[in-house]
């Protein structure tokens, strides 16, 4: 059995797979301060019981060697030795990778993403987290920190994000973001209240779904992918929000009458993406 860990900004999703990436088993606990996080996730792959392998896939910035260097939507996670930590705790290997690369391998393997070479899988959580396939190779940069798309700044002079900057992407087009856009009120509210039909609601959703698609935009400007999967909580209303994320990509994009555009889905695998593509870090090569 294949373990896989998705350390969210609120809860910590464990699941079993089976050799064909089936979910046998899954349990989840609340996020806690990084100083008590390796004891919830012992927690965790106790009650999902013995594993070949396990994978955890974390918020921020994730080293080869598996130190998160820093995770502004995980509190006091600076600089901790995640997989030594972990490695010392259960006496076996354990792979840490950052979660939305974790989502992008779970995609590409066996979601939304299956069968293209170039592809980005964008997740509108907390904050928003990227990961990317380039020439069907799941990509992680120089240093291990590729597809920290959330921290692009598209307003230099908008809200101060945890990171310690104004404006980046994820102030917008997040959840959090979509609770900015609408002064407050719970992003869920406003995407059943858009369904509705209110009108003040569809206007808020409408912004927020331009904001995504800038932030798409830039990445398909610079990386010309084949496909772009979104997932996320916010993605639970799909039909609100991918038709409007869709129709503002194509008014954005750069020169959209000459070149192929990517195809824009919605994630498969929902929730749960982080988690399995943590369980197949071993076959990420």
């Amino acid at each position: 059995m294949k373990i896989g860990i998705d350390v969210g900004g609120t809860k910590c999703l464990g699941v079993a797979v089976d050799d064909s990436g089936k979910i046998v088993q899954q349990y989840r606990l609340p996020t806690p301060h990084a100083d008590a996080l390796c004891d919830t996730l012992v927690e965790i792959v106790a009650q999902l019981g013995e594993f070949k392998s396990l994978g955890i896939g974390v918020p921020g910035l994730i080293s080869p060697e598996g130190v998160i260097r820093a995770s502004p939507n995980l509190v006091g996670a600076k600089e901790l030795a995640l997989r030594q930590m972990m490695q010392d705790r259960l006496g076996k290997k354990v792979l840490v990778e950052n979660d939305a690369t974790c989502a992008a391998l779970g995609e590409w393997k066996s979601g939304a993403a299956q069968g293209a070479t170039d592809a980005w899988v964008i997740t509108l959580g907390t904050g928003i987290g990227g990961g990317f396939i380039s020439g069907s190779v799941l990509q992680r940069g120089a240093h291990g920190f590729a597809g920290e798309v959330g921290h692009m700044v598209v307003d230099p002079d908008g809200p101060l994000c945890p990171c310690g900057r104004n404006g980046c992407w994820e102030r917008y087009a997040s959840g959090n973001g979509l609770s900015y856009l609408a002064n407050g009120e719970k992003g869920e509210d406003v995407l059943s209240r858009a369904k509705d039909g209110a009108a003040d609601a569809i206007g808020v959703v409408d912004t927020f779904a331009k904001w995504v698609a800038l932030g798409l935009v830039n990445l398909t400007n610079m990386t010309d992918p084949d496909v772009i999967v979104v997932g996320g909580g916010v993605i639970v209303s799909a039909d609100v929000v991918m038709p409007r994320i869709a129709h503002w990509f194509e008014q954005l994009l750069y020169s959209p009458k000459h070149r192929a555009h990517p195809r824009l889905v919605a994630a498969q695998l929902g929730e749960q993406a982080g988690a399995i593509g943590a369980a197949m870090l071993g076959t990420s090569v």
